[in-house]
């Protein structure tokens, strides 16, 4: 039963309980109100058939909604029971068709060994006829060998009888002509034997020349080592004298500035230097020559002779820079601090571009004070003259120019910070760091790389130079 339906019938129930129960409590209240009392029981009775009829017609309503919702859930649970029969239906249906599948399945199976079987009987099939055949085929052969053969023998056989044949008769004549050269061959014979004993006794006789012609030979050979390893020796002892008459003898003034000029080079630079004001360019030229150490090949300079100050706070956002020589023109890739003075510019190039230029490379003088005094060339080609030098034991890696010594082409004359410094023999001393001091340069080391192009920019080239400049300033007053 619906539950809604249940609380009506309580309520009802509960409301009939309070009526009927009014009479009982209205004795209790009035108990000598007799007048009252057919009254009473008239309206008692009526309360009570009221009561009852009231409660009939709720029981029907009651009953007519339990048989309604009981028509509704009769219908639902015939529509359920439809359902349900349809999906047993639906259910049935798709076990057959399972079992139809599941029977086709193992068919299939069943079809598929009894191919593979026949498969299997088809492969031996296949092998046995490919044996039969190979068999066969060797058969064929053999037999087409001996037929072939049969037919060759047979033309053989009657070939060689037909030769057989004609050689009887032809070996009957040479057999009487070969009597007659046996007997004109013992006559040779006997000639021969004599010739041969003749023949031996001039090939001893020959032997032994031979033997003294052999002894002579290798005799003439050893003489022949001895001279030509004494021509070696001389003329390595001839390079050796004439490289050190050539390092100790001195050569003119004339004739060192003859060569520099004819195999200077022409280094040009170009810098742009971001400032306070602005951005200011710099173009520089100078006069330089090739360098080298035996390892390293350089073209040198003074720094002044360079877009570059050794000072604090020069940041440079592009370096370029070229070396020329008559039509040669070949870029500057890195320029180079010395180690041991700054203030000498290092420009490394190949051994190919120095080829290219087709100038002298100059070596470094390995024994600097094999000599008195020196050349000193300025690089503009303005001057140049001998000069004597002292040594500085305070100062060991420079020269001191002694001023009162100079003998120029054109009188005396001053050098000045970026000459060019050489020796007696031709060789590289090195390069005027100021007008008195010569710093000399004994390997081509450096301290710091500036690189030149595309890189120039990304160069922290003021802490660099700043750096530089430190190390100029570190040194005694007379070498700055």
């Amino acid at each position: 039963m619906n539950r809604s339906i249940l609380i009506v019938i309580c309520d009802f129930l509960l409301v009939s309980l309070l009526a009927f129960s009014t009479v009982d409590i209205n004795k209790v209240a009035n108990p000598g109100a007799a007048a009252f009392q057919p009254s009473i029981a008239v309206n008692a009775g009526t309360n009570q058939n009221g009561g009852r009829q009231d409660l009939g017609d709720v029981m029907r309503l009651a009953l007519d909604e339990e048989r309604r919702n009981r028509d509704t859930l009769t219908k639902e649970l015939a529509a359920t029971r439809e359902t349900a029969n349809k999906q047993q239906a639906d259910l049935g249906k798709r076990e057959a068709q399972i079992q139809t599948i599941q029977q086709q399945l193992q068919a299939e199976q069943q079809q598929a060994e009894t191919l593979q079987q026949e498969r299997t009987n088809l492969t031996q099939q296949v092998a046995t006829a490919q044996a039969n055949i190979q068999n066969l085929n060797q058969q064929l052969q053999a037999t087409t060998a001996e037929v072939t053969l049969s037919k060759e023998q047979r033309a053989e056989l009657e070939k060689k009888a037909r030769e057989q044949a004609e050689k009887s008769s032809q070996l009957q004549q040479q057999l009487s002509q070969l009597e007659q050269a046996r007997q004109s061959a013992l006559a040779e014979k006997e000639k021969l034997s004599n010739r041969l004993q003749l023949a031996e006794t001039e090939k001893e006789a020959a032997a032994a020349q031979l033997a003294q012609a052999q002894d002579e030979v290798k005799a003439q050979r050893d003489e022949n080592q001895k001279l030509t390893e004494g021509v070696s020796a001389l003329a390595t002892k001839s390079s050796e004298l004439a490289k050190e008459i050539r390092e100790n003898t001195p050569i003119a003034a004339n004739t060192i500035f003859d060569q520099f000029a004819s195999n200077r080079v022409m280094a040009s630079f170009y810098a742009l230097k971001a400032g306070l004001f602005g951005e200011s360019s710099r173009y520089k030229t100078t006069q330089t020559i090739l360098a080298t150490d035996g390892t390293t090949l350089v073209a040198l300079c003074h720094v002044q002779d360079t877009p570059f100050a050794l000072a604090p706070g020069a940041r440079y956002q592009d370096l370029t820079g070229t070396l020329a020589r008559n039509a040669i023109v070949l870029p500057i890739t890195s320029l180079s601090f010395y180690s041991k003075d700054p203030r000498v510019a290092l420009m490394p190039i190949t051994q190919q571009q120095a080829q290219q230029l087709g100038c002298k490379v100059y070596s470094l003088s390995a024994d600097p004070y094999k000599f008195g005094d020196a050349v000193v060339v300025g690089t503009s080609g303005t001057y140049y003259g001998e000069c004597k030098f002292q040594l500085d034991l305070s100062a060991p890696d420079y020269l001191k120019m002694d001023h009162s010594s100079l003998r120029g082409l054109f009188g005396k004359f001053n050098p000045s910070s970026g000459d060019l410094v050489f020796s007696k023999n031709g060789q590289l001393l090195g390069v005027m760091a100021n007008s008195v001091y010569c710093v000399m340069i004994h390997r081509l080391e450096a301290t710091a790389t500036l690189q030149f192009g595309a890189a120039a920019h990304q160069q922290r080239t003021d802490e660099t130079l700043s750096g530089l400049y430190s190390v100029v300033a570190s040194l005694p007053p007379k070498l700055q």
